[in-house]
């Protein structure tokens, strides 16, 4: 069955002739630029979008990985602060934010004549409200792992077959997503989150998210990793670090991590796309 997929997802980027792709340097984006260029080598291109929502450390590792792999590589500044309805963090944030981005991914593939933009999105992402996927939709972005329907686990599966390292690379999503809906979007605030979850990346907690609520922190981690927090020596150093960050009250979520966590007061079902 994942031999299947594969090769569907192989038979529709070849059908494509050229292929620009959105990529972040997650496990999907990279798995797919891998792919993309086995089959179209030069006719593959992968552009990051760089932006105070997308934290440095990522973006070096998406340029390491390009390199790897050996795709054409192209970064663009593409600031979602600037744009309207996005700091505003309206539950449509994200329609707005890949609305930009698709049409400025849609300019350089016409620029370089590339018939189409790609996205990383999978066949697990149907299931979350993701109303960057209306986005795509109206700008025309293919999104092939969705079409070959191959989930998370699929992708992560084959790309430990493919040797590429980010096989169990922890899922990762703009720093946007780290505030309630309704709470303004500010570069100050996305530096403080930043900061807050590399230094917790550096105890040695990969799974995380730092949900931003005011003077509140409310830390999602892996169910494995919340025993490190009753340690006495790491939890003084986080309250150590939170506190100077800003934050009054530091809390553990006993719910863990879980993806789209801030979508869970939203009663939209999820996007069809």
């Amino acid at each position: 069955m994942l031999e299947k997929k594969l090769a569907d997802l192989k038979y529709t980027i070849k059908s494509m002739e050229s292929v620009l792709i959105a990529f972040s340097g997650g496990v999907d984006s990279t798995f797919l630029s891998r792919v993309a260029f086995d089959v179209l080598k030069d006719r593959a291109l992968a552009v990051t979008a760089t932006s105070a929502t997308y934290p440095q450390s990522e973006f070096l590792e998406a340029k390491k990985l390009a390199k790897e792999i050996g795709i054409n590589h192209e970064i663009i500044i593409s600031e979602e602060l600037d744009i309207s309805g996005f700091s505003e963090n309206t539950p449509d944030r994200c329609y707005y934010c890949k609305g930009e981005l698709f049409s400025k991914l849609r300019e350089i593939a016409d620029r370089h004549g590339f018939k189409h933009v790609a996205d990383g999105s999978n066949f697990d992402d149907l299931d979350d409200y993701r109303p960057g996927m209306k986005a795509a939709a109206e700008l025309g972005i293919k999104s092939p792992l969705k079409e070959a329907k191959l989930t998370k686990a699929d992708i992560r599966e084959l790309s430990k077959r493919m040797k590429l390292p980010t096989w169990n690379k922890p899922a990762f999503a703009c720093l946007a997503s780290r505030f309630p809906y309704g709470s303004s979007i500010t570069q100050e605030k996305l530096a403080k989150v930043d900061e807050a979850e590399e230094f917790l990346r550096g105890l040695g907690i990969r799974q995380l998210r730092v949900r931003h609520h005011g003077d509140i922190a409310r830390i999602e981690v892996s169910k494995e990793d919340m025993v490190k927090f009753v340690e006495d020596e790491i939890r003084e150093k986080i309250l150590e670090k939170f506190k100077k960050l800003g934050y009054t009250y530091i809390t553990l979520d006993l719910g863990g991590y879980r993806m789209g966590s801030m979508n869970e007061s939203l009663v939209s079902e999820p996007v069809k796309a």
